[in-house]
């Protein structure tokens, strides 16, 4: 059974666990809200049973809502993270994958990409960076690009969670 280090979910009052997980999913409080009003108890100490609910509240919003999750996050390489304008967690995420060695030439690439699959999708391009590297990360860029809106709008959310677990996991 995989426990929180340093939280207990359970023992929280709707503030601070609101507090505590509001950005597990990128600027979007609404999603511990909901986990907390739909709280298990004791269940929710556990990372997977926390993980397993805030990902249904996520499958299970409308899209308008799941869109605006996947605005909130940030370009992988892109000027907030240039001028320091990441949350703590995206940035921490972004340097663990090497994304601030980037060359001049694989900056580049990640803003002609941003660009392009912005003005594809309308959405930016979500992957959970922990455990690639600036490469992987370039690579799968490349190749998704090449993906219908629909495939990417679901790829975008399972990463979302992929993400959010992460997350989860580091505390």
């Amino acid at each position: 059974m995989s426990r929180f280090k340093t939280v207990t979910p359970a023992a929280l009052n709707r503030d601070a666990f609101i507090q505590t997980f509001a950005d597990i999913y990128e600027h979007s409080p609404w999603v511990a809200e909901k986990a907390y009003d739909l709280g298990h108890g004791s269940d929710i100490d556990n990372i997977h049973v926390l993980h397993a609910l805030m990902s249904d509240i996520l499958s299970s919003a409308d899209h308008a809502s799941q869109l605006a999750l996947i605005n909130a996050h940030p370009d992988l390489a892109g000027k907030a993270a240039v001028r320091g304008q990441l949350t703590q967690a995206s940035t921490d995420e972004q340097v663990g994958a090497g994304i601030h060695h980037c060359t001049t030439e694989e900056f580049a690439r990640f803003t002609e990409l941003n660009e392009a699959y912005k003005a594809k999708f309308a959405f930016p391009f979500i992957m959970a960076v922990k455990g690639s590297n600036r490469h992987e990360i370039l690579a799968a860029f490349e190749t998704r690009i090449h993906n219908s809106t629909d495939v990417e709008f679901d790829c975008a959310l399972a990463e979302i969670n992929k993400i959010a677990l992460f997350r989860l996991q580091a505390l």
